[in-house]
């Protein structure tokens, strides 16, 4: 028979996953000669060569057995010709490219490894045990091709029995770029010995200590989730009062104190192995762990050191990162220790430098659809699909929970959570996550730089500095409309009405914007609806107070002073501040105009006594969410009015008729009812609102996004309203749907080149 010749050029997470073992194995089976190696762009090369039979077999094994972690997302094939090459050979990586792909994430320790770790072999008892199935990928890589002397590993020479099963093809840490052994590996020290380092800090940890515990990507502060005293000492010493605190333990412990359908299961099973946001199902944890939610974040181990705390730790452990409000997670061993010099007892640390912070994901089950919270740890850098156009992009997200996006190729990576960069050291940590993320994927120099609209973001002010440094265009993107284009994205939509329920974002009139309905079509975005817009008196101040929202909706309804300063003093609001309180609304000094649904569930949650004030971001109408899990739903009907600004064109759902009407029905009903009315409503509103927009302008499919849509029982409504109605009704499932998705939309906006359309196009 003649041989064949062919080179073959292989895209996707190829990289890091055992792929190429799993070449040569498949190639020698095939009795095949050739070779393959790692390219600097994650791709990967291949040359084979037979007879077209064997070459034909490899190819179909190729496309159906490749490894578990791998994805593949093209095969390039060039027939050349035949050299007589009769043995199969694994070549030294080169930084030239050619087939592209793109880095795997982190992901947690496989089960193989967990049985060497807690049975008995060499790996017995090593917190750092992986294999090309598992461990560390994206923190501890430099940059491409993916081999361990571009990696922090190249500090710890591997013994002769690493190097051995790292050099066989035939064994599965064959070229695992983080293998390592308690001879030669990381190691692990509890405050600074390393003499049984795991089992006095598992005691500690039962003892009701306080441990800093470095992972992966980060720093965990741990304690014991069940202790009151613990939790409660934990809140008081970070000055955490609200903010609910992740929880690890193993699934049977799980399953003691959550509801765990099969959907969240495995979800938490998934090699990412996000935290997860189950509801609660008994008193087993302490109360403090998450204060005034009917839900709790809980994760399973994901690495070797959880599962050696877990074999001696019986219950379930807070896991919370270790950061300081605002500031990045702490992550250089030194800093560990002044960092958190007075607020842990003890320190867990290891000595594997981590080049990249990334944050645990965070996922949950709203109205039946997986969502992110948080994408962070084992999802990137995976690239998402998506067609924006020929431009190189990077998109900066908007000021809070940010997480960058590089666009290019068809492709866009989508960074760790970052978080709010209105703090210098997270301003720094956005730029380094930047430059490493450019560094390890290869995309090239952005040509387009997209940001928000408003003008005093630091991410604005970044955009311009980046844009002025390489000769690149700025785009800002009204914050609303990403949130829309991050719909149609990802859902490949050409036209959608979307839903945006959010906080704040500034708005191309320079009000708050925060509760709208826009439409993409035709290349152009329009905003035919939004709710009713109110004072937002003393800005960012509303949102820390929420009593002040209230009152600017009360006064919108018609109430008088008489009637409102009255109750706000009730409240506990200073009758000094009240009276000042109503001037400011009536004058309009610093009180812009805003239309935020976020603001008006704060208002419900401070008026009907669920939360006065915010401690965290999100806290009034998550607190207002777990208190209407118990209510029950009283019909209201939610006035639409005509916005005269805009000549009666833009169509207002009145959300202060609405708050007046559920002050009204507090007078005989409890507030759990109150906030699911108020829920309710609002869903019902809004989705009708879409509805009727959709059916004019004959588009198919409604969206859904921003901050409010992790609320399940607002979701669920507006999906039941909209598919009654024979719509489609769709959601971000790739990217957050809160702030942590709006880089990608920003991406959207500027490479599909949307225009934005002032006028009404359903009038």
């Amino acid at each position: 028979m003649t041989a064949e010749r062919k080179r073959i050029r292989v895209r996707g997470v190829v990289q890091g996953v055992g792929f190429r073992p799993f070449i040569y194995r498949t190639a020698v089976a095939c009795r095949l000669g050739g070779s393959v190696r790692n390219l600097g762009d994650a791709g990967v090369e291949i040359f084979i060569e037979g007879d077209r039979a064997s070459i034909e077999g490899f190819m179909d094994r190729l496309r159906a057995d490749a490894p578990p972690l791998s994805r593949i997302e093209s095969i390039e094939t060039d027939d050349v010709e035949a050299e007589g090459e009769a043995g199969f050979s694994i070549l030294a990586s080169t930084e030239r490219g050619g087939g592209g792909g793109s880095l795997p994430p982190d992901v947690a320790t496989c089960d193989a490894c967990v049985a060497e770790i807690l049975g008995d072999s060499r790996f017995t008892g090593y917190w750092a045990t992986s294999c090309v199935d598992c461990g560390p990928r994206f923190t501890v890589i430099e940059s491409l091709p993916y081999d361990r002397p571009r990696t922090s590993m190249v500090e710890f020479p591997m013994c002769v029995d690493c190097r051995g099963e790292y050099t066989d093809p035939l064994e599965r840490r064959y070229h695992a770029q983080t293998t390592a052994c308690a001879a030669c590996g990381p190691r692990l020290r509890f405050d600074g010995s390393e003499d049984d380092a795991i089992a006095r800090a598992a005691r500690a940890l039962c003892e009701g200590r306080i441990l800093a515990i470095k992972g992966i990507g980060g720093t965990h502060i741990a304690c014991d989730a069940t202790s009151d005293a613990a939790v409660d000492e934990l809140r008081r010493r970070l000055g955490r009062s609200g903010q609910p605190f992740a929880v690890m333990a193993t699934e049977p412990m799980l399953d003691r104190f959550a509801i765990v359908d099969d959907g969240e299961r495995i979800e938490l099973r998934a090699p990412a192995r996000p935290i997860v946001v189950l509801k609660t199902l008994s008193d087993v944890l302490a109360s403090g762990v998450a204060p005034g939610l009917h839900t709790v974040g809980a994760m399973l181990p994901y690495t070797g050191l959880h599962h050696l705390l877990f074999r001696t730790v019986d219950r379930p452990l807070v896991m919370t990162s270790a950061n300081r409000p605002g500031h990045p997670m702490l992550i250089e061993n030194e800093a560990i220790q002044a960092g958190l010099d007075g607020i842990v007892d003890g320190f867990l640390l290891h000595d594997r430098r981590i080049v990249a912070r990334c944050d645990d994901s965070v996922r949950r089950r709203v109205a039946g659809k997986g969502v992110f919270l948080r994408r962070s740890r084992g999802f990137v850098p995976e690239p998402i699909s998506a067609a924006l156009g020929e431009t190189p992009i990077l998109a900066l997200g908007p000021e809070t929970d940010v997480a960058f996006a590089i666009y290019a190729d068809g492709a866009v990576t989508m960074s760790q959570h970052i978080g709010s960069v209105g703090v210098i050291e997270t301003l720094a940590y956005l730029r380094e996550a930047i430059e490493h993320l450019y560094r390890i994927t290869h995309a090239p120099s952005a040509a387009t730089i997209a940001c928000d609209l408003h003008p005093s973001f630091a991410t604005t002010r970044l955009a311009r500095e980046l844009a002025d440094a390489v000769g690149a265009r700025v785009v800002p993107v009204q914050h609303h409309v990403a949130h829309l284009c991050s719909l149609t994205a990802e859902n490949g939509l050409d036209q959608c009405v979307g839903i945006v329920l959010d906080g704040y974002g500034y708005g191309w009139d320079g009000a708050a914007w925060g509760g709208e309905i826009l439409v993409a079509r035709d290349g152009e975005i329009a905003r035919p609806a939004s709710l009713r817009e109110v004072r937002l008196p003393g800005g960012d101040l509303a949102a820390r107070r929420p009593l002040r929202m209230a009152a600017a909706f009360l006064y919108a309804a018609g109430a008088s002073r008489a009637e409102v300063e009255p109750a706000l003093i009730a409240r506990g609001m200073p009758a000094a501040e009240a009276e000042l309180l109503s001037a400011q609304i009536e004058r309009g000094v610093n009180a812009p105009w805003t239309t935020s649904a976020g603001r008006f569930l704060d208002a419900v949650a401070a008026w009907f006594g669920v939360c006065a004030e915010r401690t965290y971001e999100g806290e009034p109408a998550m607190r207002l969410e777990a208190t209407a899990a118990a209510g029950t739903v009283h019909p209201i009907d939610v006035p639409t009015l005509r916005d005269e600004a805009s000549d009666g064109e833009r169509r207002v759902l009145d959300t202060a008729a609405l708050f007046l009407e559920l002050t009204r029905l507090a007078n005989d009903h409890p507030p759990a009812d109150v906030a699911a009315t108020a829920q309710a409503a609002l869903a019902a509103g809004i989705a009708g609102l879409a509805v009727d927009i959709a059916s004019e302008m004959r588009i198919g499919t409604i969206g859904f996004s921003g901050g409010v849509a992790y609320n399940d029982a607002i979701a669920s409504s507006i999906r039941r309203i909209v598919e009654s109605g024979g719509l489609r009704y769709v959601t971000n499932e790739r990217v957050p749907c809160g702030d942590g998705g709006v880089s990608f939309g920003q991406a959207a906006f500027a490479g599909c080149g949307f225009s934005i359309r002032s006028s009404n196009p359903a009038a």
